[in-house]
């Protein structure tokens, strides 16, 4: 049913998504699948990295560590962003189609006062990507 899974990871958030990683993990056994552990940053130093070079590092070691804790085949895709808080949502519908991903899993928020303004990343993918995408709260 699913070949490819993509799941979007915030590396300075890493230790909150450990719910949304054990469900692309079991889906990525249960179906064969890969999962695409995908991670944006900047092209200026941050508190993760000081170069997209670093963070690329930074990001393959956790598809890799996550592969051998889960038991599934992984990847990494490194996005570098501009303006992140501007550009996001399309960056993470592009990668959808970029790594031909059929089913996003990603952690999310619970809703609040500011969703019915504006969108998170999850529902804008829903509505825009050919890719089914999951929602787990964490």
């Amino acid at each position: 049913m699913f070949n490819k899974i993509l799941s979007p990871v915030d590396l300075t958030h890493a230790d909150k998504l450990d719910k949304a990683i054990a469900v692309a993990g079991d889906l990525a056994r249960t179906y064969g699948a890969e999962v695409c552990f995908v991670g944006v940053t900047t092209s200026t130093p941050s508190e993760l990295a000081q170069t997209p070079k670093e963070y690329s590092k930074q990001l393959e070691k956790f598809a890799a560590d996550q592969g051998a804790k889960l038991e599934i085949s992984t990847s990494s895709h490194m996005i570098v962003s501009h303006d992140p808080a501007v550009q996001m949502n399309q960056e993470l519908e592009d990668a959808v189609t970029e790594i031909g991903a059929d089913l996003v899993v990603m952690a999310t928020h619970p809703p609040g006062v500011s969703d019915y303004f504006w969108s998170g990343h999850g529902a804008h993918l829903a509505a825009h990507s050919k890719a089914s995408v999951m929602l787990i709260r964490g």
